[in-house]
Parts: structure tokens; C-alpha cells; sequence
């Protein structure tokens, strides 16, 4: 009975999410490590049974996670009643779907904030349908900001022990590049670090990628390694932090993964997510840190246009609860 409860959003009911729960839920190794609780609809999930090749575990509903009965071919469900299947079209964005969803992430955060779950594993979601829905926020990351009161959470990629931050999210690459500013890196250095700290990671050195070809060649061709990375590296130093840059994007990936660094800071979204997925798309896990809880996700979308279709591969949802199981030891006495 050690075994960590992991709290599982459905994710958007029209989108993969649903099958690939099942999947991880019915997986063997899965109910090995971890008590999972999935937070969504009941008539969803029994639709979700009947895609092509789909398991079928006995749904158990609960209110609360000590009410479960967590052995292989159960799925023990907080349902929150709040899809009409009438109305849904599975493969469709739907603001209805996109609702929804808030609700089971929302339902989730409040169980991890009340320690009733050791951390959360969350599937996709989609943004247009968290729009139509009226939801005001854009993703996973800021919904997790403003339900814990997190100002600015940090999002880490890990994969095959390459772990990866990123200084920009969801924004153009053009104000991407504004804000590659010493400050800003000063600052995610520092909270990167503590980041690391809290999973455990205290030895080894964090590199910052280059943002221009071959770093911009000092200054040949851009500037913002010269003013902005180097200084920023400069004053890292000083202040006793282990930190190597600008290290070109084009090799400091590599490096990382043959062990020279313990983390890479990628400067804007593309630059690092390009890097994990070609790596291994389907284990490229996301991990939500600066947050009381522990967050960790798959990191595809919806894929709409496989939804109902029982084709969906959950390796991603598995390795995203593996790394819930591996980190929530260091979220206990938060």
C-alpha cells in the first residue's frame, strides 16, 4: 500500500484522452506502482470501452481517493456527470468537451492540493475547445499556475534522463527573442536549479542553448548571446552557479543526453520540443515545476482525428504516471 495515489484527468472526451486512460489504467505494471484515480465522466469512459481493441476494467465510482479499490482490472473514477452524450461528437472541438475538462483538472488540483493524491498525471487537452467552453485559460500550465497560486510555474521536458526548461512558452517566435534578456535568464537559472533541487537532482551543470546559429558567432550574426546569455552566464558564475553558455542549440542537446549537462535551458518552445520529440516522441514527459504539487503530462494533443478509433498508443500517459510515481517521494511533506 505504498504505491503513490496518482490523480488522472480524462482529458477532452471528444479527443484520445479516454482511451489512453483506459489503456494505462488496464496495464499491469501500471496498478503495480501506482493507485490511480481518474477524475471524469462515467458515460465517457463506457464509450471509451467500446472502441476497437479497447480493455474494458470494471469502473468503480468514488467520491474520494481512500474509497477505491486499487487491483488490476479496476478503474476507480471521481465522475463528474458532466457530458451529454447526446450531444457529443467524438473527433469534434467542443466547448462542452473543452468545460469539461477544466473541471476534471480543476477536481484533480484540489485533490492534490488537500494531499488526498501524491501528484497528478494529466492527458491532452485542447485549447480551441477550452476557449469555445469559456474557459480563461490557454493550457495545462496556467490552469495549474492559478489553482495553486503559482505566479509563473516552470515546465521541464524529461526524456531518457535528458531534462530540458524552457525560458519562453506560448508566445511568437518574435517576442520570443525580446525576451532572451540577462534578467529573465538570471532568474530562470535560479529558479531551474531549485527546481532540480526538489526532484533531487543537486550535482551537475545546467546549460543555456544558444539562440542564434553557432551562438551568433560573437556577434556576427545576432546579438543576443554577447549582450544578453553571456552576461547572464557571467553573473551565474559569480553567484556560485554551476552553468555552462550559450551552447549552440545544434549540439548542446546531444551533450545533454551523453550526460555533460544535467539540464538544458532552451530559450524559446520549438528550440527544446523539437530536440525531445525527435528524440522519443512518445516519452518526452512534461513536468510542471515551482508548484506545491507535482504535475507531470504527456505531451501530444488530442489527435482528433484518431479519436473513437482504438488506435491511440498511451505509452506517453504510462511514462507520465512512471514519472509521477519516481518524483511525488520528494512532494510528500511539501
Amino acid at each position: 500500500m505504498n504505491r503513490p495515489f496518482i490523480g488522472i484527468p480524462m482529458g477532452d472526451a471528444a479527443g484520445i484522452g479516454p482511451e489512453i486512460v483506459l489503456k494505462t489504467i488496464a496495464n499491469p505494471e501500471i496498478s503495480g506502482i501506482a493507485r490511480c484515480v481518474v477524475v471524469g465522466d462515467k458515460g465517457v469512459m463506457e464509450l471509451a470501452e467500446t472502441y476497437p481493441g479497447s480493455p474494458k476494467p470494471g469502473i468503480n465510482v468514488i467520491r474520494e481517493p481512500a474509497e477505491g479499490r486499487y487491483e488490476p482490472g479496476i478503474l476507480n473514477l471521481i465522475d463528474l456527470h458532466n457530458i451529454d452524450l447526446n450531444k457529443l461528437k467524438v473527433g469534434t472541438v467542443d466547448g462542452m468537451c473543452g468545460k469539461a475538462s477544466y473541471e476534471y483538472i480543476a477536481e484533480s488540483i484540489r485533490l492534490a492540493n488537500a494531499r488526498l493524491v501524491d501528484a497528478v498525471a494529466t492527458t491532452p487537452i485542447n485549447k480551441e475547445s477550452l476557449r469555445k467552453g469559456g474557459v480563461p485559460y490557454i493550457g495545462h500550465t496556467e490552469i495549474f499556475g492559478a489553482l495553486t497560486g503559482t505566479e509563473d510555474p516552470l515546465t521541464m521536458f524529461e526524456v531518457r534522463g535528458m531534462r530540458v526548461f524552457f525560458l519562453t512558452r506560448h508566445v511568437s517566435l518574435r517576442e520570443a527573442c525580446d525576451l532572451v534578456t540577462k534578467d529573465r535568464i538570471v532568474d530562470y537559472v535560479h529558479r531551474c536549479t531549485e527546481a532540480l533541487r526538489r526532484l533531487g537532482v543537486t550535482e551537475g551543470t545546467m546549460a543555456i542553448a544558444g539562440l542564434n546559429p553557432h551562438s551568433g558567432e560573437h556577434g556576427l550574426f545576432g546579438t543576443e548571446e554577447v549582450e544578453q546569455v553571456y552576461p547572464a552566464v557571467e553573473q551565474l558564475r559569480k553567484e556560485g552557479y554551476n552553468v555552462e553558455g550559450p551552447i549552440g542549440a545544434d549540439s548542446v542537446f546531444h551533450l545533454a543526453l551523453q550526460g555533460r549537462y544535467n539540464s538544458v535551458l532552451s530559450l524559446y518552445h520549438d528550440q527544446g520540443h523539437i530536440a525531445t520529440k525527435t528524440l522519443d516522441f512518445e516519452r518526452t514527459i512534461a513536468i510542471t515545476n515551482g508548484m506545491p504539487i507535482l504535475r507531470t503530462s504527456v505531451d501530444h494533443g488530442t489527435a482528433m482525428d484518431i479519436a473513437g478509433k482504438g488506435i491511440a498508443s498511451a505509452v506517453s500517459m504510462m511514462e507520465a504516471v512512471r514519472l509521477a510515481v519516481k518524483y511525488a517521494p520528494a512532494f510528500k511533506n511539501n
